[in-house]
């Protein structure tokens, strides 16, 4: 697929600034700014709250694991029979 380039930038902003008029098209850059800037910070949410959930199953599951060994490990009473 081939680069647009700078003309074909040129040609796209005459082609915007024909469709909306100089007046309408700050007013649809800032729209495209908010929009952006919403989908980022909620991807950034998305992804903090994955973090957070998985670095909370990470601590519950090495919590459980000591809880386990502590409990699994109890001093066994020695068998006479065998000396």
């Amino acid at each position: 697929m081939p680069n647009i380039g700078a003309p074909g930038y040129i040609l796209l902003i005459i082609l915007a600034l024909l469709l909306f008029g100089p007046n309408k098209l700050p007013e649809l850059g800032r729209a495209v700014g908010r929009t952006f800037r919403e989908f980022k910070n909620g991807a950034r949410d998305i992804l903090s709250e994955d973090q957070r959930t998985e670095h909370k199953d990470n601590k519950d599951s090495a919590v459980k694991a000591s809880q386990t060994t502590a409990s699994e490990v109890q001093p066994q009473p020695e068998d006479k029979r065998l000396s």
